[in-house]
Parts: C-alpha cells; structure tokens; sequence
C-alpha cells in the first residue's frame, strides 16, 4: 500500500522512530500519569508541562473501523482503517490500519495488537489481531 509518510517534527519524532525496537511509545504526564496523545506539549488532565516518551504494551481493541475501497493508491485492494482503543487508557485512541485480517472479519471490540511497517527512520504502527 501507498503510504505518505509524516515528517518527524521535534514533539512527535519519538512515536514515529520508537518502533524501531518493536515498542510503542507515547507521551505520559510526569505529575499524573496520563497518556497524551497525539503529542501536546501540555497535559489535558492536570496541565502537568512535564512529559516523557513512554513504552506501553502495544495492545488494545478495535473502537471502530471503516473499510476502504477507493483505489487511491492505483491498486484498488479494501483496507481497514480503524480507531483503537489502548489497553491502559482506551480514551487514548490510535487512527490506524488493520493488517493481518480480511476486511469482512474486523469486529468492534476484536483484541489487537501493535505491528510496525519498516520505512526507515519512520516506523508506521499498525495492528493485526491478537493470536491466541
């Protein structure tokens, strides 16, 4: 698939590069834990200016999913684009691709689990569901 990729800007650099080692990183408030994304520079809980990349499981649900069928890409193959719902924090929610599924199987509610599309220095997180 046609992918563009997004250019690593100093506050989003560290999600975009940290699969590199398999791991899913997002921003995390010093002062009281939250999950900040998409990256901001300032907690929307407490308004904690102190954040750090932080590795989470990389696992979560399917919220909710489209499927696409406009070949914009010139191949013309449906793909799921889909809004996961964290583990840890599901009001933290990731717009993403599913891959490893047909479309007509994705279910809301499916456990997935992070997988990342390699165009280094740029690794995409996606998700596949979770194997049993």
């Amino acid at each position: 698939m046609f992918r563009v990729l997004p250019s690593l800007e100093e506050e989003s650099a560290f999600f975009w590069t940290s699969g590199q080692d398999g791991k899913l990183r997002l921003l995390q408030c010093a002062s009281c834990a939250y999950l900040i994304h998409p990256p901001a520079p300032v907690c929307p809980r407490c308004y904690g200016r102190e954040t750090t990349p932080t590795v989470v499981s990389g696992r979560g649900v399917v919220h909710s999913f489209t499927v696409n069928h406009q070949p914009w890409d010139g191949v013309g193959d449906r793909y799921v684009i889909a809004l996961v719902a964290l583990d840890e924090q599901p009001d933290v929610r990731l717009t993403t691709n599913l891959v490893g599924i047909e479309p007509d199987d994705v279910r809301i509610g499916q456990a997935v689990e992070v997988v990342f599309e390699d165009h280094d220095p740029v690794f995409v997180p996606l998700f596949r569901p979770v194997q049993p």
